[in-house]
């Protein structure tokens, strides 16, 4: 769980600064578009479309940008028509690494994921190889620094609202796991105490970590995440490191 939220806490900061310059709006307004496609244009009946609108306004996109792209996933435009997949594979140290993935041609992605994973000391799998190790849950952060309440007090308005655990992790920050039901109103419960949180997500949590404190290899798994997490068409990424704060500084 602490790699994972080592690398959320960094995905996030990298997020606000891609944001910034634009570089995120196009997954953003492409899962909208998939989630609309898929689920309807209601976003309260349809979870994949509201947390994608949701993630959308958090990282400041233009409310114009969300409609178009609501109205495309819904109105049957022409154009590109994007289907989803996974890729699985391993990092340095035998890190296992899942994916998530909108393409309009899966034969160019898979063969770019591939060449990604090469380049970086790793080696893409097959299906199934990795994805046994991970769970879908609701994940959500806040910073120790940044609660206006008591600890106790936090937590137990977390397990009230029906989260499944709360953690404290090395680098400070709080980890709220939740399954897929009680996600949304245990963010609620927060928001209605006014406790502030720095991200909220269902994501792909691993059963296990597996620790690495060799600076090379650690320095590996990071540059294959950020690149992978760099493509165009990869949405999500996931991995079951766990490095010392000093190393992931």
């Amino acid at each position: 769980m602490a790699g994972h939220s080592k690398w959320a806490n960094t995905k996030h900061r990298k997020a606000r600064a891609d944001a910034a310059k634009g570089k995120i709006f196009t997954k953003l307004a492409r899962e909208i578009s998939v989630a609309a496609r898929e689920g309807g244009d209601d976003l309260n009946t349809n979870f994949r479309l509201r947390l994608a609108v949701q993630k959308a306004r958090e990282n400041n996109m233009p409310s114009d940008n969300i409609h178009r792209a609501i109205q495309k996933g819904t109105g049957g435009s022409e154009g590109e028509s994007y289907e989803q997949a996974s890729y699985e594979g391993y990092a340095a140290g035998g890190i296992a690494v899942l994916l998530e993935a909108l393409t309009d041609n899966k034969n160019r992605t898979v063969a770019e994921i591939r060449h990604i994973f090469s380049r970086h000391n790793g080696s893409l799998g097959e299906s199934g190889c990795v994805a046994w190790m991970f769970t879908r849950k609701g994940y959500i952060a806040l910073n120790k620094k940044d609660l206006q309440i008591d600890e106790d007090d936090m937590m137990l308005i977390a397990l009230d609202a029906g989260a499944e655990d709360v953690r404290l992790e090395d680098d400070g920050s709080y980890s709220i796991i939740t399954d897929l039901e009680h996600f949304e109103a245990v963010k609620q419960a927060l928001q209605d105490q006014d406790i502030a949180y720095t991200s909220a997500e269902v994501t792909m949590l691993p059963g296990s970590t597996v620790g690495i404190t060799d600076k090379d290899v650690a320095d590996r798994v990071i540059r294959l995440m950020e690149a992978l997490d760099e493509h165009d068409d990869v949405q999500n990424v996931y991995a079951n490191f766990d490095i010392p704060e000093e190393l992931m500084a």
